[in-house]
């Protein structure tokens, strides 16, 4: 039995299924902060899992959604596990859906969430009821994970995502993948973030100039350090995204606050970075410098483990016609987590365009390909015996 074919004529013969499931998650809008919204797209996948024969599990965030945890009810013992992960949370609030509707024209699916990552979350369901219904053998359990945080940083999710990774063989992150050509993605730079309050003296600016110390200069002083610190060859990227400061325009500024981004490719970098903001100095005698801050998700470094596992994906795609790329990301995703304790592939979703922006879509030709090698994936023993 050629099972690559047979997987992938089953998931073509319900492709029409699949998409309209798609579009179900897609018109339930889930922006990250509203946790009624986030209970009911869960619930909405729960219930699709439970028909799949998997035990599931709702646990509510304090300030989020919350995820959802789910496994086989019934596997054989003494099995490795395997870590499915996904996100239905997006960046789009509640109505964005008139004017981003869902529609389907020209081999294109457009609306919020369709793209990042809905249609992972789509992929995951039916690469499951194809191993369901083709009674594929699942020697690697899968453990799946589907939270409502991880565009607001996975600050509540990240401990349960941490724990199922240490028990985990492999990691399989449902993020779309990079760029119109669908390259899955092997590394993705750390994120940190960093806050820089200067603080000065207050003084009147037309009577007694003299007697303040601004914190609004300096800290201009100190935008030019942190600029000074970008290095695009290294991947070493220092961007003073938001300042504020001050009282008013006849006022020298008593306090000034800058908050930084900064991405780097890996560890090393991230903490070589961090002692060097650490490391400012003011400029200005009778200054004061508050540093906060640090590098919130490690980079997903191209690991010998990760990039076996992305061999042994490349190899499958090629085995039902995929030719498959690899690239960096730079961004974060979940997979910065999972990929500090097992083997992690990144960006297993649905080729397009447009994250976050207003015209996001996927190809949905490429849905049901996608969904195949996910199956080809999961249904796979541990790589040290297929390679």
């Amino acid at each position: 039995m050629d099972v690559a074919t047979d997987i992938l004529k089953y998931i073509n013969a319900h492709t029409e299924l699949m998409t309209e499931f798609l579009k179900t998650l897609v018109l339930h809008e889930s922006p990250s902060k509203d946790t009624k919204a986030q209970a009911s797209i869960l619930e909405v996948i729960s219930k699709e899992l439970n028909r799949l024969g998997y035990f599931t599990k709702y646990m509510p965030g304090n300030k989020t959604g919350g995820y959802l945890y789910a496994r086989p009810q019934k596997r054989a013992k003494n099995t490795p596990f395997q870590l499915l992960i996904g996100h239905c949370d997006t960046v789009w609030d509640i109505d964005t859906l008139k004017k981003m509707p869902v529609a389907m024209k020209n081999g294109t699916m457009t609306g919020p969430g369709v793209y990042d990552m809905k249609a992972g979350i789509t992929q995951l369901i039916f690469a499951i009821r194809t191993t369901k219904a083709l009674s594929l053998p699942l020697p690697v359990t899968p453990l799946i994970l589907i939270n409502s945080d991880e565009e607001i940083g996975s600050r509540e999710s990240t401990r349960m995502i941490k724990r199922l990774a240490k028990i985990s063989d492999r990691a399989f992150v449902m993020e779309p993948p990079l760029g119109l050509d669908g390259k899955l993605k092997t590394a993705r730079k750390g994120l940190g973030r960093f806050t820089i309050t200067a603080i000065g003296k207050a003084a009147h600016a037309g009577l007694d100039p003299g007697k303040g110390v601004s914190a609004i200069v300096e800290l201009s002083h100190q935008i030019q350090q942190l600029y000074a610190m970008n290095d695009f060859e290294k991947g070493i990227t220092v961007n003073v995204g938001m300042i504020e400061g001050g009282i008013s325009a006849n006022v020298v500024a008593p306090e000034s606050k800058a908050i930084v981004d900064v991405r780097v490719l890996n560890r090393k970098d991230g903490e070589a970075i961090t002692k060097k903001i650490y490391g400012l100095q003011p400029s200005m005698p009778n200054i004061q410098l508050r540093i906060e801050g640090g590098i919130g998700r490690p980079p997903m470094e191209r690991t010998p483990r990760n990039q076996q596992l992305w061999r042994f994906a490349k190899t499958k795609g090629a085995s039902m016609g995929l030719e498959l790329d690899e690239a960096i990301a730079g961004g974060g995703s979940d997979g910065n987590t999972t990929s500090e304790f097992t083997a992690t592939l990144d960006g297993l979703g649905t080729t397009g365009d447009g994250a976050h922006a207003s015209h996001e879509f996927i190809f949905l030709e490429q849905l049901p390909e996608r969904t195949a090698l996910l199956t080809q994936l999961i249904i796979s023993d541990t790589i040290d015996n297929e390679q």
